[in-house]
């Protein structure tokens, strides 16, 4: 590949091909996806196994799987042609996005801390609005590399709550929320409420999500060590959305934001109090890469993230 000969062999829309070719695992797919053909297609691919020196694609059982190196070429492919945009394609006043005929595929990651509602009404937007569009969901974990991804082109957007966010990275404040306790109707602090201070708090066992990335201890107790305080977790789990259900049947007290809590208090025997100790706010954010930034597609994605994030106590 670093043979002058075959650099000059190479144009964008091969690169294009290779990268649509790994990330589809489908001649046929990829071929749609193209608007073009699937012969078409596939003599790409046969060039591109010979400048590659690689088959990229192989048969298992009767799916397709990229290679080692075509999972490594990915990135540099989605690299090359993020910046050929920026060069040629995203200053024009002749191609602005149109949502209602792009076929654009969206990959956001996100935490499922912000509201339980907040994804599935993003979902339902884009879709109303961009109908032929395709959106991937990828969820914030502790073996998900965020930042690598966008970096990459992987993701176009990551939507989460962090205390100091990423400096590479661009950022847009969605909302504020209020940090409060979720606990069983039972538990003391329902019972006996002038008596949950903040000794009791710290005492309690305490429900916890996985944090984004390992060895990380997650915002709430990111601030209580700043104070030089620690709480007992007693469970931690990457299943947000189960954790009001966790709590409804245990003496859990689970600490996150009002927006979340207030969707599950008519639907299990949990109720919201007060967190005896003072936290400031959460803030939720969405981050994107300068990959992204000048792109008017990522500009309409980010523009219905915060629509819709604003409109949450509406829905």
């Amino acid at each position: 590949m670093t043979d002058d000969v075959h650099l000059g062999r190479i144009e964008l829309q091969l690169v294009k091909v290779l990268h649509t070719v790994i990330s589809e695992r489908s001649v046929s797919r990829a071929a749609l996806k193209l608007q073009s053909t699937q012969p078409a297609v596939s003599a790409q691919l046969k060039r591109l196994r010979k400048l590659t020196g690689d088959p990229l694609l192989v048969r298992a059982g009767s799916a397709m799987e990229p290679t080692e190196t075509a999972l490594a070429l990915l990135p540099v492919a989605a690299q090359m042609l993020q910046d050929a945009h920026r060069l040629f394609g995203g200053h024009s006043a002749n191609r602005a996005f149109q949502p209602a005929t792009t076929t654009q595929v969206f990959r956001i990651a996100a935490s499922d801390f912000l509201d339980p509602i907040f994804l599935p009404e993003l979902v339902a937007r884009i879709r109303a609005a961009a109908p032929d569009s395709r959106v991937e969901l990828q969820a914030l974990s502790a073996d998900y590399d965020y930042r690598r991804a966008l970096a990459h082109g992987e993701v176009d957007l990551v939507i989460g709550n962090w205390l100091h966010p990423p400096q590479e990275l661009h950022l847009g404040r969605l909302v504020n929320d209020e940090v409060v306790c979720l606990v069983a109707t039972d538990h003391p602090a329902v019972r006996r409420p002038r008596q949950w201070t903040a000794e009791r708090y710290l005492e309690s066992d305490h429900l916890a999500p996985t944090a984004f990335h390992l060895g990380a201890r997650g915002i709430i107790d990111d601030q209580l060590a700043s104070r030089g305080l620690s709480r007992r977790i007693a469970v931690r789990t990457p299943h947000f959305g189960l954790a009001p259900r966790m709590v409804a049947r245990s003496q859990l007290v689970l600490t996150t934001g009002r927006r979340y809590c207030e969707r599950y208090v008519a639907q299990y025997p949990v109720r919201i109090v007060p967190c005896p100790v003072d936290f400031p706010p959460l803030v939720y954010y969405q981050l994107w890469h300068d990959l992204t930034h000048g792109s008017a597609a990522g500009r309409w994605l980010r523009e219905t993230v915060r629509a819709v994030a604003t409109g949450l106590t509406t829905i």
